[in-house]
This record gives C-alpha cells, sequence and structure tokens, in this order.
C-alpha cells in the first residue's frame, strides 16, 4: 500500500472544506469494502484519504416531505433490518441480501455501493425503478438529480472531486410502489451479479401503469428498458405482454463475453430476470 495523509472530519462542513483543499487528489472513504481493496494495489498514492464514516448527515432512514430518505452511510445490514424500507420498499431489502458477506454488509454503504458505480451493484437496478433521486452536496451548496443521471460510465458518477454524496430519496408517490429484485451469479452468496433485474408497476383498471424495468451487470452502467415498459404502459395485464416485455429488455441491453458467462447466457438470463421480477411486481401489486 502506497503512503497517503488521512483525514477523518466530525462534519459536512469540515468534510467538503477538506475535499476543496485537497481536490483532485483526494479520494473519499466511508465503508471501505472496495476503497481499502484498491488501494493496496494502486501503483501511486492517492494523496489525501478523507474517512466520512463518521458524519451523522450521512446517517439515517427516515420519512421526508419528500419521500424516504436513505442517508448515503446507511449500510447493508441497516437497510436490511429497517421497518421503513420493508414498508415502503422492500425490493431494496431482497437487494442488500445479495451484498456480499455479512462482514461487508455491515461495513459496505448504500453511497459507497453507488460511487463505485460498476454495472453489477446490487442496489442500482431496484432504486432506479423507483425513480430514486440523488443529493450531492459541494461548495456551491446542494444538488439533486435523479439517479439514472448520477450513473455516467464504469466507476465514473456525476460527482465532482470535491462533492458528497449526501442522500438517496426515493419519491413520495413511489412509496409502496409493488417491485421485485432479482440477481444471478455464479453462486448464491458473494457474487458478482452476471445479471440483475428489478421491475416496479401499479395497476390500475387491470392496466399497467408507471412501468419501469432496470437491468444491471449488462451494459456500462445500471440502465432502464425503456422499449420494454413501452410494451406494457397502458396495456391490460397479460402473461404474454410480460413474456414481450422481457424479450424486449434483452435487445436493449449490451452484455459482454467474459470468463464468467458468455453473451448469450446473459441474454437469457436478461430475459428470464426481467420477467420474473415483472411477476414479482405482478404477485405484490395484486397481494
Amino acid at each position: 500500500m502506497k503512503p497517503f495523509d488521512f483525514i477523518q472530519p466530525q462534519t459536512t462542513d469540515a468534510a467538503l472544506a477538506a475535499l476543496a483543499e485537497h481536490s483532485p487528489n483526494v479520494r473519499i472513504l466511508n465503508g471501505g469494502t472496495d476503497y481499502v481493496v484498491e488501494l493496496k494495489h494502486v501503483a501511486q498514492s492517492p494523496g489525501v484519504v478523507v474517512d466520512i464514516s463518521r458524519l451523522q448527515d450521512l446517517k439515517g432512514i427516515e420519512i421526508t416531505d419528500a419521500g424516504l430518505r436513505i442517508g448515503a452511510g446507511v449500510t447493508h445490514s441497516e437497510i436490511m433490518a429497517d421497518p421503513l424500507i420493508a414498508e415502503h420498499a422492500p425490493a431494496m431489502i431482497d437487494a442488500a441480501h445479495t451484498v456480499g458477506a455479512v462482514q461487508t454488509r455491515n461495513l459496505g454503504t448504500l453511497g459507497g455501493n453507488l460511487v463505485t458505480c460498476v454495472p453489477s451493484m446490487d442496489s442500482g437496478p431496484t432504486l432506479l425503478a423507483l425513480d430514486a433521486q440523488v443529493t450531492i452536496l459541494g461548495p456551491k451548496g446542494s444538488r439533486q438529480i435523479p439517479l439514472s443521471e448520477f450513473f455516467v460510465f464504469v466507476r465514473k458518477t456525476a460527482l465532482e472531486p470535491d462533492e458528497l454524496l449526501l442522500e438517496i430519496i426515493i419519491p413520495k408517490e413511489n412509496l409502496g410502489k409493488p417491485a421485485g429484485f432479482i440477481k444471478f451469479g455464479l453462486r448464491k452468496g458473494q457474487a458478482l451479479a452476471l445479471v440483475n433485474a428489478a421491475s416496479a408497476f401499479r395497476i390500475e383498471d387491470g392496466k399497467f401503469k408507471d412501468v419501469r424495468i432496470a437491468l444491471g451487470a449488462v451494459a456500462p452502467v445500471v440502465i432502464r428498458a425503456a422499449k420494454a415498459e413501452a410494451i406494457l404502459e397502458g396495456q391490460a395485464v397479460s402473461e404474454d405482454l410480460i413474456n414481450e416485455a422481457a424479450k424486449i429488455a434483452v435487445t436493449e441491453a449490451s452484455p459482454i463475453d467474459d470468463f464468467r458467462a458468455s453473451k448469450e447466457y446473459r441474454n437469457d438470463l436478461i430475459e428470464v430476470g426481467a420477467r420474473r421480477t415483472m411477476q414479482a411486481a405482478l404477485a405484490a401489486a395484486n397481494a
């Protein structure tokens, strides 16, 4: 591990000041489940590491006027145990269960999972399907953007070097929206996703409404399957239509061939994952 300077601010203002002072040669550390591993293999020093794990502004899960607020520093284990998540966004619990091992879930944070911005992230599809927003803090104040705009490319987000992810918000109108999540890996636990997927929609007057289908590990970033969504939107509920939408979702993805799985196999998983998550959302809507 290369030497670096370490700062552990106690307030958000102090953290932002440290980021501004040392940008761009600065990295943020929270749970550390990804970055500590990276630090052991980097060719040169990151310069300054700012540990934000003690910032109270990044903690907590609560209902606000905007919706369900989840601090960026909330861990996956906290998500799994929280009654508000269970009531308003239970698919997030299903996704959190698939993150690493118990130790990883105890340390790893929701914000860290999003900021790492790998295509196979487990938290992204469900949040994207629920139209989540993120709040970003920087020297010019705060700004809020859709999560879909936060993801830019592999390991690249909309964050500037002197900015901090503060919170994730599921809009009030989407609280309790029926949703489903699934992850496919080479084994049941501690595996990177070959494909993961989430779907969410409402059923009104026997028709699909506000359809969202999100896919992970099939493109440089987590994506929405807009054409598949359009197949369902406003149409009468039917299993045939779900099957058709699942097939369309495959055409919107661009999975790769690698040592873990072929492109053809991933395409099969996309169709199965989209179909099963839509079926799960339908079951939740009918419950």
